[in-house]
């Protein structure tokens, strides 16, 4: 039988317990990719290929369109981390792609134009 408890806000009515994020990720923290909270992830998997945990296939169900991390971690209601890590087993695993992390800095010059262009607004 799933535990609730009782929202204040919502009056009486039951909200179901979330599992505490480390069961989620199964105590680990650290992860194999530089996974940036605005990098966008995209699903590879074939329709119907499922991931390890529920988690998992709800990242694969919502990235058929590209979604960044910190929409991941609000959609399912979990901490940053966690949907870092979440992310980085699905990528190891070639089940989604992730563009735009820590490592794919844009070039100086960009940025050069995008300054100018702010301060000509």
């Amino acid at each position: 039988m799933p535990r609730h408890r009782v929202d204040p806000a919502r009056g009486s009515a039951p909200t179901p317990l979330l599992p505490r994020p480390y069961a989620i990720t199964g105590g680990r923290t650290e992860i194999r990719l530089d996974i940036a909270i605005e990098a966008l992830v995209v699903t590879n998997a074939v329709h119907g290929q499922r991931g390890s945990q529920p988690e998992h296939d709800a990242i694969l169900v919502r990235c058929v369109e590209p979604t960044s991390v910190a929409e991941l971690s609000a959609l399912l209601r979990v901490p940053i981390g966690v949907a870092r890590v979440l992310v980085a087993d699905l990528a190891s695993l070639g089940l989604v792609s992730v563009s735009g992390s820590a490592g794919d800095a844009p070039s100086v010059a960009l940025m050069e134009r995008v300054l100018s262009g702010l301060h000509s607004l």
